[in-house]
């Protein structure tokens, strides 16, 4: 009788402390099951992560603008897209196709924070390019 009094009371015991580690180990809840890193830099955004792309812009605003030797386009700020002749999209084109590819999205912020559109006539280029 004594070894069924000892045995029933260490079974409680053992219940008591895996009670108490699963307290102090339970998932929060609406905490997800998979870990995601943190993201790196900004150059690690790949246009699936919105939360990524709003940072980086932010970051970039409070950044002095890179220029990508087109000076010479801010003539064109405030411009809408819709109103560039061909002759002013391929002052565009001729900057965007001297550049490397893994430029092109920096480019694309300079010339937002810059407040110029990019002409409809290179966008489909452009946007192909970002996304290579």
């Amino acid at each position: 009788m004594d070894i069924f009094i000892i045995g029933i009371g260490s079974l409680l015991a053992l219940a008591i402390i895996a009670a108490i580690a699963t307290k102090f180990t339970k998932k929060k809840e609406g905490e997800p099951d998979v870990v995601m890193p943190e993201s790196g830099d900004c150059s690690s955004c790949d246009g699936t992560d919105e939360k990524c792309e709003q940072v980086c812009m932010m970051e970039a605003a409070t950044r002095d603008i890179e220029y990508y030797d087109d000076e010479e386009l801010d003539r064109f700020r405030g411009r809408q897209s819709d109103q560039y002749t061909d002759e002013e999209a391929e002052e565009f084109a001729t900057v965007l196709y001297t550049m490397q590819p893994h430029e092109a999205k920096g480019w694309n912020r300079s010339l937002i924070l810059r407040e110029i559109n990019v002409p409809n006539q290179i966008k489909d280029e452009l946007i192909t390019m970002i996304e290579d």
